[in-house]
């Protein structure tokens, strides 16, 4: 990516979200954290994020819910579920609403930022795929009008 990627934090624990800013700043990403699921719906409105780290557990949302939710401000974002409450009911619903990656605590750093590189390569991939769709779609449609034109013309 030519830009620097943008990684917005959702977590209500302080102590984590000082240490992930910390650490992914130091790799190079723009980072946001904020400590409530209002204020990442809030915080998606007005930026473009590349990917979301967002606890399963928020004092005002489940971070389940969250992931439906930011869908509608930000479709493309990739959305990593963080969480210390692991179980496979958790990973099945967060998979099913959206979530991208699932990321146990406590952390294991090399891990979340190469998951952080993954999801940054899908995004890229599907960004790709999408324009060539449209220069598909687009070189499809000026043959169509080119032979409607010519058959016009007869």
């Amino acid at each position: 990516m030519g830009e620097t990627a943008r990684i917005l934090i959702v977590d209500d624990d302080e102590n984590i979200r000082k240490v992930l800013v910390t650490i992914l700043e130091e790799e190079g990403y723009a980072v946001d954290s904020v400590d409530t699921a209002k204020k990442a719906i809030e915080a998606t409105k007005k930026k473009f994020y590349n990917v979301a780290l967002i606890d399963i557990r928020l004092p005002d949302m489940e971070g389940i819910e969250l992931l439906t939710r930011m869908r509608e401000t930000t479709p493309r974002i990739r959305k990593v579920i963080i969480t210390g409450y692991p179980t496979l009911q958790n990973a099945v619903e967060a998979v099913n609403r959206g979530a991208d990656a699932y990321i146990m605590k406590p952390f294991d750093m090399d891990k979340v930022l190469a998951t952080i590189k993954e999801q940054l390569k899908k995004q890229e991939e599907e960004k790709k795929y999408s324009q060539e769709k449209v220069a598909e779609f687009i070189e499809t449609r000026v043959r169509e009008l080119n032979v409607e034109e010519k058959l016009a013309h007869k």
